[in-house]
């Protein structure tokens, strides 16, 4: 695979030492157009952003906070999740938004994950939610392997990621629900066309999904955390078995099982968001610590943007200037926060691959 590692065009002459491929020195304009934009500093544990009307609202893990950001990066708290169960990479996760005022969360309580609805209401600057509606409770939870990731698709369901939640063998069983994305009508029901009748299964055979994102053409992606193997970048069918715990990244396809479209070692990788954005995927890397871009017409040509100079990185957001936003993820625990982290920073992708 063809690794493209341009960090120091992204970034500027400022970190042109740092970068291990040499990169001509960008020009005044282009410099001004590429180095990232702080937006937001001073978060915690920030897991998942969101767009809501003309406002961008985050989570935080661990304090179960739903933070409004300005656009001048000020922050003020629009509701708290009180009954948390926030242990390891339990917490609040997953933000989705459904127009015109559904806000969707994903949440670990002391009886599993979970997914609430709430009611958005007030004006940019000025949000606030409705007490919570409960649509699926119950969830696997653990330490670890919580999935997490919520989105609303093209078809306008709510598609949510669940981990394994450290027991591989229920991803093969469709009669659990971890292991798997699920897909569901806005107010929790089963839509008629799931590919398996009465379930809210989706797809099956994931370890933990925490990446979903849709192409303009309707084609739906995943970002995959592997084991010790590799993490992947999955198409996602309806009814498709990703292999997990039976086949790790390439090589089941003479099984029966879906083999993803690109893979990487967790130690370079172990990817959480994704965001499509021109025909490019872009997959926020904790361990790898980078914002990874892959043209999905030729996944084998990638780029690595932000090389280790942000840490940790959970998610990634088009913003409505066509823009991205990566939000950085070194105070949970098994960062090394620096000076404001977290953060989320405003980045011209540029040209992936050009």
């Amino acid at each position: 695979m063809k690794h493209i590692r341009d960090t120091c065009l992204l970034l500027g002459a400022v970190f042109l030492a740092g970068c291990s491929t040499p990169t001509p020195l960008p020009s005044p304009a282009a410099e001004s157009q590429t180095a990232p934009e702080p937006l937001a500093t001073g978060l915690e544990a920030p897991w998942s952003m969101v767009y809501v009307q003309d406002s961008l609202l985050v989570s935080e893990r661990d304090s179960g906070r739903i933070l409004e950001v300005s656009q001048s990066g000020q922050s003020r708290e629009v509701a708290r999740i009180d009954d948390l169960a926030a242990r390891g990479e339990g917490g609040l996760l997953g933000l989705a938004f459904l127009a015109p005022d559904q806000l969707y969360a994903y949440s670990t309580a002391e009886s599993g994950n979970r997914i609430q609805q709430f009611t958005v209401q007030g004006s940019a600057g000025n949000l606030s939610l409705s007490a919570p509606r409960t649509l699926l409770d119950s969830l696997p939870s653990a330490n670890i392997h919580n999935g997490g990731r919520l989105a609303i698709g093209p078809d306008g369901m709510l598609y949510a990621s669940v981990g394994d939640a450290s027991n591989p063998g229920q991803a093969q069983d469709l009669q659990a629900l971890g292991g798997k994305i699920l897909r569901m009508a806005p107010d929790g029901s089963v839509p008629e066309d799931n590919p398996f009748e009465n379930s809210l299964v989706y797809s099956y055979g994931h370890r933990n999904v925490q990446g979903l994102a849709w192409s303009d053409d309707g084609t739906m992606y995943a970002s995959e955390f592997g084991q010790n193997t590799f993490d992947e970048l999955n198409i996602i069918k309806a009814g498709g078995n990703y292999g997990w715990p039976e086949v790790e990244g390439k090589g089941g396809a003479d099984r029966q099982y879906t083999d993803p479209i690109a893979q990487w070692s967790p130690a370079e990788a172990s990817p959480s968001g994704i965001a499509i954005l021109d025909g490019t995927a872009y997959l926020a890397n904790l361990r790898g610590e980078v914002l990874r871009a892959v043209e999905l017409d030729a996944p084998a040509i990638e780029q690595e943007l932000l090389d280790g100079r942000l840490g940790r990185l959970r998610d990634v957001l088009v913003d409505p200037g066509g823009s991205l936003l990566v939000l950085t993820n070194n105070t949970d625990g098994r960062g090394r926060p620096g000076t404001g982290d977290d953060r989320i920073v405003r980045i011209d992708p540029g040209q992936p691959g050009g």
